[in-house]
């Protein structure tokens, strides 16, 4: 696996900065990227870079009493499915990658995007919080970044496949709760599928997400999780430290 923070220093791979109520796109939002771009700390993201050897042969997920390690390779397999089944299909089953921080769920989301647009297929790749962020921001915002919202907006609306990364246990509002619930319902009904990473266990997605969002969630994507006994990004980084 490649280490991750190659980066751009001011944004650190977002495509926004936040000053203070007001989400603005970053100056390297410019270099080629429109709404929804893959990140550039991604582009080395391939399956063949996603190593098995970070997740122990010897640890079972204790509601399963399934190895770390078997857990990586079936997501690794499903991730691998979805990029041969994707192109050309009408509708294609979305997937949801689940675990810790440093697991590995936006290596594989980045790889299957890679992938995808290798051939030709247009996805966008969204950071749940940046996209709240700047939609919350955008109604007191002056008009050019109220555009800007609304093209990300669109982009997740709209694209054939959409990465939202990082939906995690943040404090939504009914607001949000209702945005999220409006994206994810398009798509749904629009036959237009999602890979999704989470840090929110499915037992408990329901009390964070709501009972609609969650149940369109499930309907769309089949579930995958992903085990470390340590935050892979810092074994990266010791890794590097000592070469």
């Amino acid at each position: 696996m490649v280490d991750l923070e190659e980066q751009c220093p001011l944004c650190r791979g977002r495509g926004l900065l936040v000053r203070g109520d007001t989400a603005v796109p970053c100056a390297c939002a410019g270099r080629g990227r429109g709404p929804g771009s893959l990140p550039p700390r991604l582009a080395l993201c391939t399956l063949d870079r996603f190593s098995l050897g970070y997740y122990a042969r010897d640890r079972k997920d204790p509601d399963r009493g399934t190895s770390y390690y078997e857990l990586a390779r079936v997501a690794r397999t499903a991730a691998e499915q979805f990029i041969q089944d994707f192109p050309g299909r009408s509708r294609v089953d979305g997937l949801l990658f689940t675990g810790g921080v440093g697991s590995g769920k936006t290596f594989l989301a980045g790889a299957v995007a890679n992938a995808l647009l290798a051939g030709g297929a247009r996805v966008s790749f969204i950071v749940v919080p940046d996209l709240l962020d700047m939609l919350r921001a955008s109604y007191d915002a002056p008009r050019d970044q109220g555009w800007a919202a609304q093209g990300l907006w669109d982009a997740a609306r709209e694209t054939p496949l959409l990465i939202l990364d990082d939906l995690g246990a943040h404090n939504y509002t009914e607001w949000t709760l209702n945005r999220l619930y409006s994206l994810v319902n398009y798509r749904f009904n629009h036959l237009l599928p999602l890979v999704v990473t989470t840090n929110i266990s499915l037992e408990d997605m329901q009390g964070y997400l709501g009972e609609r969002t969650t149940s369109r969630l499930i309907q769309m994507c089949r579930i995958y999780r992903l085990l470390v006994e340590t935050d892979i990004r810092l074994l990266v980084g010791t890794q590097a430290a000592r070469s």
